[in-house]
């Protein structure tokens, strides 16, 4: 009884009438606990923390059009929706491989799954990056569907252990994979001026980039390291502050968005990975196989509606979407992340063999 009760762990406790930071909203943490104060955080267009709200479920199996038996491929697993969603589709009839670089949220969206009755017969989940779709394809492929949400999952933006998001502080870190790499901090302290200026222009188009790039320069000269979210907000506030006063709240928080966006993009080496899947896509696919891609901001949507021209162009893609599809506006109400979504699509060619 005594050694029950020393495991016993009491819920961390908060002031007022509702809880505030990360660690305190215990309800929104257990979603099977808690299933109405989920809902009632989604009715309201937020996403409860530690949750991920999947976008364009709808649309990419309306056009995937899964059939039991097929093979398909999440290169971006995350919360585990859309793999979900498309495991249904099956109907216990073929099988899914779903990759992350996220090894934490990885095996939680692994427990999950299995828990609803998605194991390794059904479904395959390995920690890889998706630019090396072809090293899973030489034993798993090729695949009917495929599937990349280029967005970064709520859970990690949410917490704050992970300096995702401007709003909430902590480590500025930024990394998809904590085991890899160097953190956004410690990219801030190599980085030389112009360098940074050109990163904040090509990764998030920052209008300020002169301005924002000097002023970290400004804080190194004094021997200051950015170490933390806020002292990076604190940073771009203080580089805009020739804005007039009616104009500087709002210019702060789209500035500290992109800045933010563009450093998340180069520590991850986002470009160059999408660069690489994207190329080697075509390889993984069936005859007629088709791949959906969900975008976030316009360099990564530029990146992909070149990459689909230019291989439908050449013949290896049959047909590829002439617009971007977003998501509804029901959904964007219900889920605010969804409103900069865009969906681009292509079908693999049927005459492989010809084209290679």
């Amino acid at each position: 009884m005594e050694n029950q009760e020393q495991k016993h762990k009491r819920r961390v406790r908060y002031k007022g009438t509702h809880p505030k930071k990360y660690s305190e909203k215990y309800k929104e943490l257990q979603p099977e606990k808690y299933p109405e104060t989920v809902e009632k955080v989604i009715q309201k267009g937020s996403t409860p923390v530690g949750m991920h709200i999947s976008i364009c479920v709808k649309e990419i199996l309306e056009f995937f059009q899964i059939k039991p038996g097929q093979t398909g491929l999440d290169a971006t697993l995350g919360y585990g929706g859309h793999t979900l969603e498309m495991l249904k589709c099956l109907g216990a009839e073929g099988h899914i491989y779903a990759l992350d670089v996220d090894a934490a949220e990885m095996e939680k969206t692994r427990k999950r799954l299995q828990g609803m009755g998605y194991g390794p017969e059904l479904l395959t989940i390995k920690q890889m990056n998706f630019a090396d779709i072809d090293q899973l394809a030489e034993e798993a492929g090729p695949f009917d569907f495929v599937l990349a949400d280029l967005g970064v999952s709520s859970m990690q933006i949410d917490n704050p252990d992970r300096g995702f998001s401007f709003k909430k502080d902590g480590p500025l870190d930024l990394r998809l994979n904590p085991q890899k790499g160097i953190s956004a901090a410690e990219r801030l302290q190599q980085i030389q001026q112009g360098e940074l200026e050109g990163m904040l222009e090509e990764n998030a188009d920052e209008p300020y980039a002169r301005e924002i790039s000097e002023a970290v320069m400004r804080e190194r000269k004094k021997g200051k390291k950015i170490s933390t979210t806020t002292e990076l907000r604190q940073v771009i506030a203080g580089a805009l502050s020739f804005l007039p006063q009616n104009e500087r709240k709002e210019a702060v928080k789209k500035s500290c968005q992109r800045t933010f966006q563009a450093l998340r993009i180069d520590i991850n080496n986002e470009y160059e990975v999408l660069y690489q899947f994207l190329e080697k896509l075509p390889g993984v696919l069936a005859e007629g196989g088709r791949v959906a891609v969900l975008t976030f901001h316009s360099g990564e949507d530029r990146i992909v509606k070149r990459s689909f021209k230019e291989l439908h162009r050449r013949g290896i893609y049959s047909e590829i979407a002439t617009e971007v599809i977003r998501p509804s506006r029901e959904e964007c109400s219900r889920n605010s992340r969804a409103r900069s979504t865009k969906m681009r699509w292509a079908v693999r060619s049927q005459n492989i063999g010809e084209q290679r």
